[in-house]
């Protein structure tokens, strides 16, 4: 498995009052100090060798309870459905795993979804039409989970309201970059900056 994001999940909303707010779609990304997005069990885990998640902190824990809490639709690549189609059913990484298996998961892909995943669903239509037509339905917000091409193909387009970043101290490990296809230039809003008794640090920005 290649765990291209195994997990991953975050929004500064406290709470899934939807009430008549708009819903946000909220990027939540692990990456390195330096950018690095894959595998990133690599910048988290205290024990490299065994685990194929990343190994959160009490306060990390804690963030992600309460980003997840905030969101009710997960839009997914087609890679990351293959891939987290086949993992999550099995495995008991709490709190990620009932959230995800239990959340509605949209799922942007040109053919027919092969594995069975409860509450998933295959998207055709552009990923600007899905965002949208979900952002002009009542609920809570949009994740995007992993999906380092979906997420930057988001953000080139500028649909992207918040980014959520953990960063682990790790600097030098080779792959993708979440930041490496977007070519525009824009400027973020930052919203909180949160140190973690392991060292990762957690960055909320607010899209302009």
């Amino acid at each position: 498995m290649s765990c291209a994001q195994t997990r991953g999940h975050m929004s500064t909303s406290g709470d899934n009052n939807q009430g008549d707010r708009v819903r946000k779609v909220v990027l939540y990304v692990l990456m390195s100090l330096d950018g690095a997005v894959d595998h990133p069990n690599r910048y988290f885990a205290l024990d490299q060798e065994h685990r194929e998640v990343p190994e959160f902190d009490a306060v990390m824990v804690d963030n992600e309870e309460r980003i997840i809490g905030a969101q009710d639709a997960v839009l997914l690549g087609r890679h990351m459905y293959d891939e987290w189609s086949q993992y999550w059913p099995s495995v008991e990484d709490q709190p990620f795993a009932d959230f995800i298996n239990s959340v509605k998961k949209y799922v942007v892909t040109s053919t027919p979804l092969t594995n069975g995943w409860h509450n998933a669903e295959a998207v055709h239509a552009g990923v600007e039409d899905l965002v949208r037509d979900l952002k002009a339905q009542p609920g809570g917000d949009i994740g995007v989970h992993g999906s380092i091409q979906l997420a930057q193909s988001l953000l080139g387009a500028g649909l992207v309201d918040e980014l959520q970043l953990v960063v682990g101290p790790a600097v030098g490990w080779p792959g993708r970059r979440l930041f490496a296809k977007t070519d525009d230039v824009r400027r973020l809003e930052l919203l909180s900056a949160v140190p973690t008794p392991s060292g990762s640090l957690l960055l909320a920005y607010r899209a302009l």
